[in-house]
């Protein structure tokens, strides 16, 4: 005999549609909304929801829940402390050669390390989520074939490779709070 837990899990795989994507792409209002009781009548929990209605809201709280001693908490791993000191070194150095500076910025990206080949660590900022909703510049990068053929009678070649090249070029104004990061250490730096 099926335990009723068993069952349920089993009616919910069976009756579950929607995806991933059909959920984000929902405000949470269409979402709450989807759930009313009219709605859930063709589900099959339909009946044990009922049965415990006092529990379920019928609109969405306009306020947050009482203190009930039971809070959600997200725990992080730390950085290692040798990463901490390569991010905090690393913004020090900056910060006296005047290239950032403490912010109040309301935006901000995570700064973490990679280890390079030859040891050591590079910082890296996760800049994805302002890449995402940058508008790409609309020089396009010369392609390999026409640098090529357009090298193809010289006879002398450089190189040029600027060391930090991100601070080789001035940021307008107006930009700089989109490029604040955080550090382990809580300082923000732009």
């Amino acid at each position: 005999m099926k335990s009723k837990a068993e069952e349920l899990r089993q009616l919910h795989a069976a009756s579950t549609t929607e995806n991933e994507d059909t959920l984000s792409a929902k405000t949470k209002k269409e979402r709450f909304d989807g759930q009313s009781w009219d709605s859930l009548k063709a589900s099959p929990f339909y009946e044990v929801l009922r049965e415990h209605k006092d529990v379920l809201p019928d609109e969405i709280p306009a306020e947050l829940p009482q203190d009930k001693g039971i809070q959600h908490e997200i725990d992080l791993w730390p950085l290692p402390r040798d990463q901490v000191k390569a991010i905090d070194d690393f913004f020090e150095s900056r910060r006296q050669a005047g290239q950032v500076r403490e912010s109040k910025s309301p935006h901000s990206a995570p700064t973490f390390c990679v280890k390079k080949p030859q040891g050591g660590w590079r910082i890296v900022h996760a800049y994805y989520k302002l890449n995402y909703a940058t508008i790409p510049a609309q020089t396009p990068i010369p392609r390999k074939d026409v640098i090529i053929d357009s090298m193809a009678k010289s006879t002398i070649y450089s190189a040029l490779d600027l060391r930090n090249g991100f601070y080789q070029i001035l940021m307008r104004d107006s930009n700089i709070p989109l490029e604040v990061v955080s550090t382990p250490s809580g300082t923000l730096s732009e």
